[in-house]
């Protein structure tokens, strides 16, 4: 059934592509979260593996709402490896299971760039789609990757990891 919600097929195709480039995104920083949780040694091994289990069930959150969004719009939700990684900006590190420190300047890095290309994707939804509630959508996640970057950036200020 065709969506009536104020806004045109165009504006809602345009709005679903960044959230699709977006999810695929999420999902490779919520695997590389979950395999730094699963790899990571040292002396602070059960803080970090605690945390970055609260940072991967945060992004699988997260992971879970961008889908949902997109198909809120009428869109499809990608949700294949193949596509995850077709659309992802975040490159993956196969076979790469750096000290807890690098781990976590990784993480930092991503959630970093997930927030500089929201910003920009805030634009591109309000200015030339009109969608507000997906400009919404994305303030919101904006928000929640600068607090999950701040946990990481707190880490590598302290003396051990």
């Amino acid at each position: 059934m065709k969506s009536n919600i104020g806004l045109s097929d165009k504006q809602r195709e345009g709005v679903v592509q960044i959230l699709s480039a977006l999810l695929a995104d999420e999902y490779v920083l919520y695997t590389k979260t979950r395999n730094y949780h699963w790899n990571v040694v040292g002396p602070q091994f059960n803080d970090l593996h605690k945390f970055f289990e609260s940072q991967y069930n945060d992004l699988n959150d997260v992971v879970d709402d961008v889908a949902e969004r997109a198909r809120s719009l009428g869109g499809s939700a990608v949700g294949t490896l193949t596509e995850f990684l077709r659309l992802a900006r975040l490159k993956e590190r196969p076979k790469h299971y750096p000290a807890a420190r690098e781990m976590i300047t990784g993480l930092l890095h991503d959630h970093e760039a997930i927030i500089r290309t929201l910003r920009v994707d805030l634009e591109t939804t309000g200015d030339r789609y009109h969608d507000v509630g997906t400009n919404d959508f994305l303030t919101g996640l904006m928000e929640r990757h600068e607090k999950m970057a701040w946990m990481l950036r707190s880490f590598l200020e302290g003396k051990s990891a």
